[in-house]
C-alpha cells in the first residue's frame, strides 16, 4: 500500500516544507526514503520526528561519549527514564526534562505541563512517583516581565504537583540577565518500584493491539516539539496555541490506571504521548521493537470535531498514553481504564510487515518503510570553536576589579550577597509546593539536598539539581565538571553516596560554532566528572535553540543527582544545630574569584577563569564526608558554592529564621589570600561541617587525603556572626543577615508580577 493524497490537505510545496522546519537536504532525504513525494500528513510526521527536540540530530554523537553503565544501572539512556537498583529489591526511576519555550510564552501552563510530562516518563517505567524537583533560570527580578514569568512558573509547578499528590521536595533557582528573554524550566521526577516491576516502551508481538488510553485528543500543543526547536523571537507569543494545557486531576487518574495496567499483566509496553504526541510514541515504540505498526486515526478518542489525521498525529494533548496490549486482553485493559473514568480505544496493531502505516479508515495517509522514520533521521557534526567574547572574558584579570567603598566592611558585602536573588532564600517559591504529601519526605526544600524515604526499607534517597551556567559560559569543560561535582557534594552533605545522574542540557543554536563548542566541551566535562565520581548518566534531555533577540542563554547543563543513604541516622542537615560545636572546613581556600556571584552582583562583571575542579579530589572529599557521617562525627554539612565561604557559614547559621545561631570564625591561617577571594570566592571542593568531635573529623579527612582545618565555633541563639582574619575582625547581628537572606525575594515579588504589554 502507498499513501495517497487526502482531499482537503494542502499541496506539499517548497514553502510548506520550509514552514515545517525541514531543510532542502532533509526533504530530499525524505523523498529518497519514500521513493515518492510525501503527503501532507507524512510531511507533518517527519517535521515532528526530525526536529531537534525529538531527534537529537545535532547532539546524539556527542552524547554517546558519556558514561552510562554501572552494576546498579538497570536501564540507561533510550527509554522514558533511567532506572537504578538501590537494594532491598527496590529500584529508582528518574529523569529531568525541559519545558523552556512553552514557559516563556505561557508560564503557568508551560511549567505545569512540564511537570505532567516528566511524571508520565517515570510512571511508564512501572515506578510510582515519590518526588518532584525543578531547576529554574530567569532574568533579573527588576523586570516586571520576569516577575510575571517567575510567579507563573512557580504557581504552575506547585499547582500541578500538589493536585496530583506528589511532593515537590527540592531544586534550584537562579537569576541572571542571560536568561532574560528565554527562561529555563527543567522538571525532574523520581519514582520507586520493585526491580521486577520494570517495564519498557518496546512494541512486540505481531497481532498485539495498540491502545490509546487516558484523556481524549484535542488540537492543543500541535507542533509543540517543533516550537521547542526554534529560537524565541518577538513573534513567539503568537504561538501560545502550541503550548499544551494540563489537567492534574486526570493525570492522577492516569497514574493509578497505568500502574494497575502494568501490574495486571495485560500489556507488554507503554509510553507517554509526549513531544510530537501519537507520532513519536508509536514510531519510537515500533523502532525499539523493530516491528511494523498500523494506526487508524478514525479510531482515536477525540474531544474536538473534524480533526484531521495530521492534527491527531501531532497533537500534544496532555495526560495520554499509548499501550501495546497482549492480544485477547483488550477487555481487561478497557475495564481498568473505565474503573478510573478514562477512555481506552484500540487504534491499531503490531504487524509483521516492516512498515509504519497510518490510515484514516480505508485510506492510507502515511506510510514509511520499516523503522527508517526513526533511524534515517539525519545526524550533524557541526563545527565548534570558542567564541571571542567568552575567551576575552575568561582571560581578563578580575583581580583588577576595584572594590566599592562599602566593601571596607565585609559584613556589608555579605549582606548584599545574601540579598541577591540567586543566593537569597527561595522559601517564597517552595512554600507554594506541598513537600510532605505521601509522608515519605525526610528532608524537604531549603537544604543542600532533599531526602525521601524508600518504602519498606531503612534506606533513603537524596536528590539534588545543580548547574552554574556562568561557569560553563566562561569555561565549558570546567563548568560541566563543576555541575556534576556540586550535585555530588550536595547529596553527600545529606548523608548519601552519589549513585547516578540525569541531565538536561540547555544550550543555544547548535549551528553556531561557539554554541556547539560550548555543548561539546560541557558534555566532555560532565563525562569526566561522572567517571571520576562513579555516577553514570542514565538519561535526560537536550534542549537547544534557547535563544531570543537578546542572544543565547548561558550554556546550562543541569544535573539531577540521585544518592543513596544507607541508614536513617546518616541523614544530615545543612544548618548548625548545637552551640559549642566546632566548625571545620573540609577542602582548601584559594585565591580564585573568577565567575563568582560576588563579581556579578557587586560589580556587574562576568569574567575570569572559573574555579578549578579536581574531580579526583571531589571523590576523596565525598568519601571523607560520608566516612565521618557514618562515624557519627558530623552534626551538619553544607556545600560552599555561590557566594563562597562567608555565605555558606551565614546560611548554616540562619536557615532556621526563628532560632538563628551565631558563630565565631577565624580565618587567619589564610590571611595571605586576598580578603574578598577568601570570603566570597567560589573555590570548589569545600564543605563546611559542624561537629562535636573535631579530632575525629580531622583524622578521617587526613586518612582520605582531604585538607581540613577548624575555622570556628557555633554560637548561641541570636548571637552575632564574628569573623577574624589576622589582626582584623568584623561582626554583624544575625537578625540583620537573616533579614537580608529571608526577606529579599518576598520583598521584590510584593512589587507585583503582572506582565508588561510586550512579551519580549
Amino acid at each position: 500500500m502507498a499513501a495517497s493524497l487526502r482531499p482537503g490537505d494542502p499541496a506539499v510545496t517548497p514553502a510548506l516544507v520550509a514552514e515545517h522546519g525541514l531543510t532542502g537536504e532533509e526533504f530530499d532525504r525524505l523523498v529518497a526514503m519514500l521513493g515518492r513525494a510525501p503527503t501532507f500528513t507524512e510531511l507533518g510526521i517527519v517535521s515532528a520526528l526530525w526536529n531537534e527536540h525529538c531527534s537529537y540530530k545535532h547532539s546524539r554523537p556527542v552524547l554517546r561519549t558519556l558514561p552510562t553503565r554501572a552494576p546498579w544501572v538497570l536501564q540507561g539512556p533510550g527509554e522514558n527514564a533511567g532506572v537504578i537498583a538501590v537494594g532491598d529489591g527496590l529500584a529508582v526511576a528518574f529523569k529531568i526534562e525541559s519545558h523552556n519555550h512553552p514557559s516563556a510564552v505561557e508560564p503557568y501552563q508551560g511549567a505545569a505541563t512540564g511537570v505532567g510530562g516528566i511524571l508520565r516518563d517515570v510512571f511508564t517505567m512501572g515506578a510510582r512517583p515519590v518526588a518532584l524537583l525543578n531547576s529554574l533560570r530567569f532574568g533579573s527580578l527588576d523586570s516586571a516581565r520576569v516577575r510575571y514569568l517567575f510567579a507563573g512558573c512557580v504557581k504552575g509547578i506547585g499547582d500541578y504537583g500538589n493536585c496530583v499528590g506528589i511532593p515537590t521536595v527540592g531544586g534550584e533557582i537562579m537569576f541572571d540577565a542571560a536568561y532574560e528573554g528565554n527562561p529555563l524550566v527543567n522538571a525532574m521526577c523520581v519514582g520507586v518500584m520493585k526491580v521486577e516491576e520494570l517495564i519498557t516502551a518496546k512494541a512486540e508481538g505481531v497481532g498485539n493491539p495498540i491502545i490509546a488510553v487516558g484523556a481524549r485528543t484535542g488540537r492543543d500543543g500541535i507542533h509543540g516539539a517543533s516550537f521547542a526547536s526554534e529560537d524565541l523571537s518577538h513573534e513567539s507569543d503568537a504561538k501560545r496555541p502550541r503550548v499544551q494545557v494540563g489537567d492534574p486531576f486526570t493525570e492522577k487518574l492516569l497514574l493509578e490506571a497505568s500502574l494497575e495496567l502494568i501490574a495486571s499483566g495485560h500489556i507488554v509496553a507503554i509510553q507517554d504521548m509526549g513531544a510530537a504526541g501519537l507520532t513519536s510514541s508509536s514510531a519510537e515504540m515500533a523502532a525499539r521493537g523493530d516491528v511494523g505498526v498500523t494506526i487508524d486515526t478514525m479510531k482515536m478518542p477525540l474531544r474536538e470535531e473534524g480533526m484531521t489525521p495530521y492534527e491527531i498525529l501531532l497533537s500534544e494533548s496532555q495526560e495520554r498514553m499509548l499501550v501495546v496490549a497482549k492480544r485477547g486482553h483488550e477487555a481487561g485493559v478497557k475495564a481498568i481504564l473505565a474503573k478510573w473514568d478514562l477512555s481506552a480505544e484500540v487504534i491499531g496493531e503490531v504487524i509483521a510487515e516492516p512498515v509504519y502505516r497510518v490510515t484514516e479508515g480505508d485510506r492510507v495517509v502515511a506510510e514509511f518503510p520499516g523503522s527508517r522514520l526513526v533511524t534515517d533521521c539525519p545526524q550533524y557534526h557541526p563545527e565548534g570553536r570558542e567564541g571571542d567574547d567568552a575567551r576575552a572574558r575568561r582571560e581578563s584579570d578580575v583581580n583588577l576589579t576595584p572594590e566599592r567603598p562599602e566593601e571596607r566592611d565585609p559584613m556589608w558585602t555579605l549582606r548584599a550577597l545574601l540579598a541577591a536573588p540567586t543566593i537569597a532564600s527561595k522559601r517564597w517559591a517552595y512554600r507554594q509546593y506541598d513537600s510532605t504529601v505521601r509522608a515519605s519526605t525526610v528532608a524537604g526544600p531549603g537544604g543542600d539536598a532533599a531526602v525521601v524515604r524508600l518504602p519498606g526499607s531503612e534506606r533513603s534517597i537524596a536528590l539534588a539539581t545543580d548547574c552554574n551556567g556562568r561557569y560553563v559560559y566562561l569555561n565549558p569543560r570546567v563548568g560541566g565538571r563543576i555541575a556534576v561535582a556540586e550535585a555530588a557534594r550536595n547529596v553527600a552533605c545529606a548523608g548519601a553516596r552519589p549513585m547516578a545522574i540525569t541531565n538536561c542540557l540547555n544550550f543555544g543554536n547548535p549551528k553556531r560554532p561557539e554554541i556547539f563548542f560550548q555543548f561539546r566541551e560541557a558534555v566532555a566535562g560532565v563525562g569526566e566528572a561522572c567517571t571520576a565520581l562513579a555516577t553514570p548518566v542514565t538519561g535526560g534531555n537536550v534542549s537547544l535553540y534557547n535563544e531570543s533577540p537578546r542572544g543565547a542563554v548561558y550554556p546550562t547543563p543541569t544535573i539531577g543527582m540521585v544518592g543513596l543513604v544507607d541508614k536513617p541516622e546518616h541523614v544530615t542537615g545543612s544548618r548548625f544545630t548545637t552551640p559549642g560545636d566546632a566548625i571545620v572546613l573540609l577542602g582548601e581556600n584559594t585565591a580564585e574569584l573568577g565567575g563568582s556571584e560576588y563579581l556579578a552582583t557587586l560589580h556587574g562583571v562576568v569574567a575570569g577563569e572559573p574555579p578549578a575542579c579536581d574531580v579526583a579530589g571531589e571523590r576523596r572529599l565525598v568519601d571523607a564526608l560520608l566516612a565521618a557521617i557514618a562515624a557519627g562525627a558530623i552534626a551538619s554539612a553544607h556545600d560552599c558554592s555561590e557566594g563562597g565561604l562567608a555565605v555558606a557559614i551565614a546560611e548554616s547559621c540562619m536557615m532556621d529564621r526563628d532560632q538563628p545561631l551565631g558563630a565565631d570564625i577565624d580565618l587567619s591561617p589564610w590571611e595571605a589570600l586576598p580578603r574578598r577571594a577568601l570570603l566570597f570566592g567560589e573555590a570548589q571542593g569545600r564543605i563546611v561541617v559542624s561537629t562535636p568531635d573535631p579530632a575525629a573529623v580531622l583524622a578521617i579527612a587526613a586518612a582520605h587525603g582531604v585538607p581540613a582545618r577548624p575555622v570556628g565555633t557555633v554560637g548561641t541563639a541570636h548571637a552575632p556572626l564574628r569573623v577574624r582574619i589576622g589582626g582584623a575582625g568584623w561582626e554583624s547581628p544575625m537578625a540583620r543577615l537573616a533579614a537580608a537572606w529571608h526577606d529579599s525575594i518576598p520583598t521584590i515579588m510584593s512589587a507585583g508580577a503582572l506582565p508588561p504589554a510586550s512579551p519580549a
